[in-house]
Parts: C-alpha cells; structure tokens; sequence
C-alpha cells in the first residue's frame, strides 16, 4: 500500500515505458495479453493515475516526434488512427499532437503543417497536465483501464509505422525558403495567395450550385486561373526571379472506390504538371509539383470529388445503378474523362500564353507580346518534377483499375461532360425559379 503510494506521487514513466514497449513487441496472437497486463500496470491506482496522465503527454514528444523523423506528418497520423482505430483513438491522437505541438512556436513550422493543425482543432484544452487522463475519461465516459487500453493501442500503431519519404521539413528542421506565390488575400489563410483564394471562391460556388451550367462555368473559370499561375511561375523562373524547386503534399484517399478516387486525383495532377505516387497500404496519395500547382491540384481534386458524388448519387434510380460495379465503372470513366478535359483546357491556356494572351486575376484577358521562353519553361519545370519523383520513389510500379459495368462507364462518361471544364467567359445565368 505505501509503496504504491509512492508510485502514485513520483514518475509514471519507467511503468509507461514497459507497458509499451510489451505492446510494441507482442506478436499479435500475444496481443491481448500485452494489452490487459499494461494497461492493468497504467490504470491500477488512481492515486497513480495523475502520474500517469503526466508521464504520457511527456511520452508524446517522443512517440509524436519520432514519426516526424520518419517523414509522417499530423494528418498522416490522424488518417492511420481513422482508418484502422476507433473514435476514442482518434480524440486521444489529436490531443498527442496537440500536446508535442506546444513546444514550439507556430513560426517554426511550415505552412501546410499549420494548416493541418488548424484542420485538426489540435489544441491544449485541458487544464493540467496531471489532470488530462482524468478530465478525457470524463469527457468519453471511460474508466482508467478501457483509456490505458485505447492509449496503448494507438501508441502501438504509431509505433510499428514505417519511415515514408518526407514532403517537407520536419519541425526543428530547415526547409527550403519558398517565395511566396503572389499576394495574399484579406481573410485568407496565412500564408494564401490571393490568386488561389479566388479559386478556392470559385470552387466553393461550383460544389454549391444547383446547377449544372454554372458549375461548368465556375470550375472552369478555376482552372484557367491555375494555369495562368503555374504560366506566371514558369516565366519567373525563367526570367531568373524564381529559384523554388518541386515541394510534395500528401492527400488522403479512402475507401470506397480508392482506385477510381486516385485516377480523379492523377488526372487533375497531371493537367497542372504535376505527378502523383499511390501509397494504398496507408490511405494517401504523394502530389508532387511546385507550390502553386500543388495547392491548386488539391483544390481542384477535392471539388471535382464532391461534383463526382453528387452525380452518382443522381445517376438512375434502378437496382443496377447501386451496385459496386457500377459505381465502381462510373467514377473510372468520369476520371478518364475529367483528364481529357482538363488536358485540353491546360493546352489551351498554354497556347493562348504563348500567343501573348495573359489572363488576370479577375478574369479579363490581356494582350501581351509573345514570350519565347514559356514553352522551354514549363518543359523544365516538368522535367525537375519528374526528377523530384525519382529522387523521393526510386522503385515505382503501375496498377490497373478495372470496369466492369458498361451502365456505369457511359453515365459516368456523361457526368464528367456536364462538369466541362472548356473554357467559358461568363457564368450562366440561373433559370427562374
């Protein structure tokens, strides 16, 4: 009794330590017993458990830190957790971040890692650090011994994650300095140009609209918008003012219908000069492109994604339209078809470039001399692209995605043609209601 007493007033990290490291080495037929046995040692005592609480935020700097080092970041671990874990799992992986996150500044990390936290609401909310297990069970209705089990189960899957290639600079470490991609906009994320903020404006409008016309219109207002930047960039580096090199940025790809999602994902890429690795085992695909071109892709992928959904939730009412395979062959043949749309749209805006027709940032086009120098750029910046792969995926391979539902190519055919992305000045004006 009085020695556990003493436990319970000192470190909890040496018991929190063992009772991982039994967890991280069980094969899993020896699992269970791990689990019981350490979460049994964690949750024993509640005159220990403020102890414990301590010892794991301390804990979290390491166990957190060292999937930084090995090229994770926190959506990374977020999409681990949801993918394999529980809700309580997923709470308790935000707090971790939360609580490694403090120990440094905003300032030291990169932008999309800021985003990231942001999108994660990872923050401190509880009082003491003392009184986190305790004030979590409360909010999650758990005893100590089912929150020492959820602990050591998502500390397992963090720990047994392999090292991946890295999409940016780690917290602590020096990056590369990026010119920031043309002014921001007021409101705007930190860090946004304005440029993208309209697009993103754009987009928004596009997913909204009930109407099929106007979402035309939008989407491809966006995307002739992204080309003109990722022209612009290409004249600056040409001109010598733009020393940036190829960035990556991971986004996440789920079931169902991943294989379709990814080919959507590929084909926006590959329109704005960028390339795309699947890493299926993980639920994510790696975006590798400049800057500009990134943030755009992903924009884009994630609004041509919701239009996608909400045609195939419309498209029929029949049995066959509801199965697998259809479904499956839909979304395939709407990403075939989004990427010769989108190749067409960025071919267009490449010659208009190179003819001297500029397209500003409100729409309107301007008359410019014609640059000799835009061809030979882009095909450089496609070429340190396709370098940057090679570097981060030495060893790559290609997998089919298969249709088997003619049903479902054709009226998935069909959708992506309602979502043209060809080239309108105006938005349609809606009909009356």
């Amino acid at each position: 009794m009085g020695k556990r007493a003493q436990q319970g007033d000192g470190n909890a990290g040496p018991l929190l330590e063992q009772a991982v490291r039994s967890v991280l080495t069980a094969p899993d037929e020896g699992l269970d017993l791990a689990l019981d046995t350490g979460a049994s040692l964690l949750a024993a005592s509640a005159g220990q458990w403020p102890a414990v609480s301590r010892s794991v935020l301390g804990y979290a700097d390491t166990a957190v830190g060292r999937c930084w080092s090995a090229g994770w970041r926190p959506a990374d671990l977020v999409r681990v957790v949801r993918r394999g874990l529980k809700p309580v799992h997923l709470a308790l992986a935000v707090d971790l971040i939360a609580a490694e996150a403090r120990r440094r500044p905003a300032a030291a990390l990169d932008r999309r890692w800021q985003e990231q936290l942001r999108e994660l609401e990872a923050e401190v909310w509880w009082p003491a650090d003392e009184q986190y297990l305790g004030a979590f069970a409360h909010r999650h209705r758990l005893d100590r011994f089912a929150l020492a089990t959820a602990l050591l189960e998502l500390l397992r899957s963090w720990g047994r994650l392999p090292p991946i290639a890295p999409v940016g600079p780690a917290p602590g470490q020096q990056g590369p300095v990026r010119r920031p991609a043309g002014p921001q906009h007021p409101g705007s994320p930190a860090g946004e140009p304005r440029m993208l903020a309209r697009i993103r404006a754009l987009l928004a409008k596009a997913e909204s609209t009930e109407f099929p016309e106007e979402a035309e219109a939008l989407t491809a207002k966006a995307q002739q918008l992204m080309a003109q930047h990722s022209i612009d960039d290409a004249l600056l580096a040409a001109a010598g003012a733009d020393r940036n090199t190829p960035a990556a940025l991971r986004i996440g790809v789920d079931n169902p219908y991943e294989g379709p999602k990814t080919m959507l994902l590929d084909a926006v890429a590959a329109a704005n000069r960028c390339r795309v690795v699947w890493a299926k085992e993980f639920g994510f695909c790696t975006v590798i492109g400049f800057d500009g071109d990134l943030d755009g892709v992903e924009l884009l992928y994630t609004s041509l994604l919701v239009q996608a959904t909400h045609a195939l939730n419309k498209a029929g009412s029949g049995k066959d339209s509801r199965s697998k395979a259809f479904r499956q062959s839909f979304l395939v043949a709407y990403a075939a078809r989004i990427r010769e749309r989108l190749t067409a749209a960025t071919e267009r805006a490449t010659s208009a470039a190179a003819a001297g027709r500029h397209l500003r940032e409100d729409g309107t086009e301007e008359q410019l001399l014609p640059d000799e120098r835009l061809l030979p750029a882009l095909a450089a910046r496609s070429a340190a692209v396709d370098d940057e792969v090679g570097r981060l995926f030495p060893k790559l391979v290609s997998q089919r995605v298969r249709v088997s539902d003619g049903e479902g190519w054709a009226a998935g055919r069909a959708a992506a043609d309602r979502a043209a992305l060809h080239g309108r000045g105006e938005i349609h004006n809606r009909p009356p209601a």
